[in-house]
């Protein structure tokens, strides 16, 4: 009959194997989620270092990689894989026939030729790595990209601090004010959100078309400076976990409400405001509609978005090029978030609960 001491000990192993095969099992979902997440970008990678016959060829490896060839007696021959006497070599087709083939071998040409009976068609082509980086040159150089990089950042940049300027003031407004009917309207604008773009996209455009500025960037620029729903929301969310103390402590030194803004909450919502502004700024950075419809006609001012859609359609079968600009353009917003995600994630995570 088992102890009390010996069935305690085996629940607390009971209890740790199940926390380990949890913890396990948690770790591969993560790893296979993970590799799924990922596979596109790697896809991308590797096709933007292969070269355009690497393409095009049946057979050829997933990795960026060239036909291995051999120069003889002057000449450059294709290199297969080759069976011979149980062995699998790599040799150089010098003579091709239907029934038999000459071969050299590119590791001891002065053997001699080498008669190989069969059809060479069936084998197998030797591959070398041989990543092309020149296609992102070609790429750089192809679509001008430092002019729509200009564009874009600009268009990034100014309409990411006119939405972090205006929801911060929105926000502060909502979290510490009292507003007549300040939840009906809360709840308004949190209603904007769900209403679909598809619903607005011609009354808006028919507004800016009278106000003369379709063609220009101010439809993309002046609307970010009247605040957003979402970010209003989620800046609102972290105001409100901040100690109302702290305002009162500045109102007794004779702050006003801007330099309560300004000098107490500003400074305590650095993780908030740095995920409104990354969340902004990938969004601006990727906008492709908007520019689309309002900048028609105007290429010296399109971002990157709407460049990239002009060079898909000039080298649609080029598909290592089109790559190798996608890649291009997701440099900045990769680094952008490399260098703020520690501060990004703690806002994302603290503007969802409430102090």
């Amino acid at each position: 009959m088992a102890t009390p001491q010996k069935t305690t000990y085996a629940r607390v192993l009971s209890r740790k194997a199940r926390t380990f095969i949890s913890s396990i099992s948690l770790t591969g979902l993560t790893w296979v989620v993970l590799f799924f997440f990922l596979l596109p970008m790697v896809y991308g990678i590797v096709t933007a270092l292969k070269t355009d016959s690497q393409i095009s060829k049946t057979g050829a490896p997933w990795w960026p990689a060239e036909e291995r060839k051999f120069e003889y007696e002057g000449k450059l021959y294709e290199i297969y894989r080759v069976e011979i006497d149980g062995d699998l070599k790599e040799l150089a087709l010098v003579t091709k026939g239907r029934q038999d083939s000459t071969f050299i071998d590119p590791e001891d040409p002065d053997a001699g030729p080498i008669v190989w009976e069969g059809a060479w068609r069936q084998l197998e082509r030797a591959w070398e790595p041989a990543p092309q980086w020149k296609n992102f040159e070609k790429a750089w150089n192809t679509i001008n990209f430092p002019v729509l990089l200009r564009n874009t950042v600009m268009y990034a940049g100014i309409t990411t601090f006119g939405a972090v300027l205006s929801s911060s003031l929105v926000a502060y407004g909502f979290a510490r004010f009292r507003i007549p009917y300040k939840n009906i309207l809360f709840m308004l604008m949190l209603s904007t959100v769900i209403l679909p773009s598809a619903v607005t996209l011609i009354p808006t455009y028919f507004v800016f078309l009278k106000l003369g500025w379709v063609g220009t960037w101010l439809p993309l620029i002046v609307p970010a400076f009247f605040s957003w729903g979402t970010n209003v929301f989620l800046m609102r969310q972290f105001f409100m976990s901040i100690p109302r103390e702290l305002d009162e402590a500045a109102m007794l030194d004779g702050a006003g409400p801007f330099r309560i803004f300004a000098s107490v909450i500003l400074p305590q919502s650095v993780p908030a405001l740095t995920a409104v502004a990354l969340f902004h700024f990938f969004w601006s950075w990727n906008d492709f509609f908007g520019p689309l419809i309002y900048l028609a006609g105007n290429p010296e001012k399109m971002p990157i978005t709407v460049g990239l859609t002009a060079f898909n359609n000039l080298y649609s079968q080029s598909s290592n090029l089109i790559q190798a600009a996608s890649l291009v353009s997701a440099v900045v917003p990769i680094i952008v978030f490399f260098f703020a995600q520690r501060v990004f994630m703690q806002g994302v995570v603290i503007t969802g609960v409430e102090k």
